[in-house]
């Protein structure tokens, strides 16, 4: 897939309108980010289930949280088992914890396997404690409340006085048969009545599990993840926090699954091919957790490593577009009008129109042959791209300085290049006094000691060079002994190209210092 790694200059705007091609998507930063992650894409449960389902879905999905999410996906909360731990050891106010979690009574009934005997499974515990009627009868109504759920077993004497208290539910234990007459009763003062397998103490000790999750889930300063973060900043973040599974969101905001630290040992690094450069500090950001694959290229040979050995084409021409095109044609490929029409505008623009020493016979031969796929004239058509590039008065000062900007690093000095060409000096000396100024706010952007740009006039085929920076003039001086002009504006008579004529010079200097 075609990316781009920076703006899209006038030059390049022209090109693609002219041949119909949509612009590159913008890469800024190639790092491991979440979407490369095989992290669990489970779904996740409702705030109404039971913390035993919840409970035994942790159990079988051999996990520590569950997400909770809502009928449009989106995250309502999460539980973990340390949650349901510590709702078993909170001992103040347990008895009313099952009513002040709006408990239904459809979850008791799963909780305890029981069966329901009068009553609306649909209706909702929310008045009253839970209590264990044991001992004897006449003590009942010292601790038995109106609207209080009551556990008991097959004493008849025990359920009727529990129901002439008006409880709202009554669960019987063992599975104890019913009589006729307390049914009727029952459902004469709408109490709910429940059957369970399970005895008394077994009742009681199962019956806070049958509350929601909703009423223990963590709700609000969730640390959740999305799609397009970056390896490095969920690493950190990770490292703060206690827990151990994470929710991912997608870009609307709906979660997706959860993960964990240990999902990053299977992290999948995106994989690039490298194209007319080499060096790191040309790079977009997180080259150095990406997976290079290929490097297609014509600069000098720059600080980029490499785990494993690469397919890495090199070669001393104009355009890497010529090498682009030396590829098509040893496989005996096709181009089409559209890819032809790029690669050609690639090495006019890369040449200068052949202008350029970096120029060789194949660069004019390769654009020859494109053009005549392409259809276009050379010269009609270099001309107008030239001057769709040199168009400086829709652009502002930042745009223009980094449209073709490039760092390079040497004896532990880092320096920016940048280059803007135009076929006539008065659309250069429009800009001149502009970049002037805007130079010493290159240096702090981009944390470099010296900057450099170079005014180059295609036609008259010179460049003006300004700078800034400590010891940017006398490098200068150095480097070129017989420019002309002033030490902050140097003309360089016969450069144009910043890669065989500029740099090169400079990291000589460099070097000998």
């Amino acid at each position: 897939m075609a990316k781009r790694a920076g703006a899209v200059s006038g030059e390049t705007a022209y090109v693609l309108d002219y041949f119909g091609v949509e612009e590159p998507e913008l890469v800024s930063d190639v790092g491991a980010q979440v979407k490369d992650i095989s992290f669990r894409r489970t779904a996740g449960v409702r705030e109404g289930i039971t913390l035993k389902k919840a409970w035994e879905l942790m159990q079988t999905e051999r996990v520590v949280t569950l997400p909770v999410v809502n009928d449009d996906r989106k995250l309502a909360g999460v539980i973990g088992n340390n949650d349901i731990a510590m709702s078993y050891m909170e001992v103040s106010n347990q008895d009313r914890s099952l009513s002040g979690a709006r408990t239904s009574y459809r979850n008791i009934i799963e909780t305890l396997n029981g069966t329901l005997l009068t009553g609306n499974e649909h209706g909702i515990f929310m008045r009253g404690k839970v209590e264990v009627a044991a001992g004897n009868k006449d003590r009942i109504d010292e601790y038995l409340e109106r609207d209080d759920l009551v556990i008991l077993a097959d004493r008849e004497e025990m359920q009727r006085r529990s129901l002439e208290l008006d409880v709202s539910c009554m669960i019987i234990c063992g599975g104890a048969q019913v009589s006729k007459e307390m049914l009727e009763m029952a459902k004469r003062r709408d109490c709910v009545l429940i059957s369970t397998p399970y005895d008394t103490f077994t009742t009681a000790r199962l019956i806070n599990q049958s509350m929601p999750i909703k009423s223990i889930m963590t709700k609000s300063n969730l640390v959740t993840f999305e799609l397009e973060d970056y390896v490095d900043d969920i690493r950190e973040v990770m490292s703060k926090e206690r827990h151990r599974d994470f929710p991912v969101l997608d870009e609307n905001g709906d979660y997706v699954g959860m993960m964990s630290r240990r999902n990053l040992l299977n992290m999948q690094k995106k994989q690039v091919i490298l194209v007319d450069h080499n060096e790191r500090t040309q790079a977009v950001d997180g080259i150095a957790g990406a997976e290079i694959l290929e490097i297609i290229d014509h600069h000098r040979l720059g600080s980029l490593e490499t785990m494993s050995p690469v397919f890495f084409r090199n070669q001393p021409l104009g355009s890497t577009a010529s090498i682009v095109w030396k590829m098509y044609r040893e496989r005996g490929v096709e181009a089409d009008e559209k890819i032809a029409g790029l690669l050609c505008a690639a090495i006019i623009s890369d040449t200068l129109m052949f202008r350029s020493p970096t120029c060789t016979p194949w660069d004019k031969e390769a654009a020859q042959e494109l053009a005549e796929i392409a259809g276009i004239e050379i010269e009609t058509f270099a001309s107008n791209m030239f001057r769709a590039g040199s168009d400086f008065g829709k652009k502002s000062i930042e745009e223009i300085c980094y449209l073709d900007f490039k760092t390079f690093t040497a004896e532990k000095l880092n320096f920016g290049v940048s280059q803007v060409s135009s076929m006539s000096d008065l659309d250069l000396a429009e800009v001149r006094d502009r970049l002037l100024e805007y130079l010493d706010t290159m240096l702090v952007d981009r944390r470099l000691d010296m900057v450099f740009v170079l005014l180059t006039n295609i036609i008259m085929e010179q460049s003006e060079v300004i700078c800034a920076g400590e010891g940017a003039s006398r490098l200068l001086e150095r480097a070129f002994r017989d420019a002309a002009g002033d030490r902050e504006q140097v003309v360089l008579r016969g450069v144009v190209s910043r890669k065989k004529q500029f740099i090169p010079e400079l990291m000589s200097v460099l070097q000998e210092a």
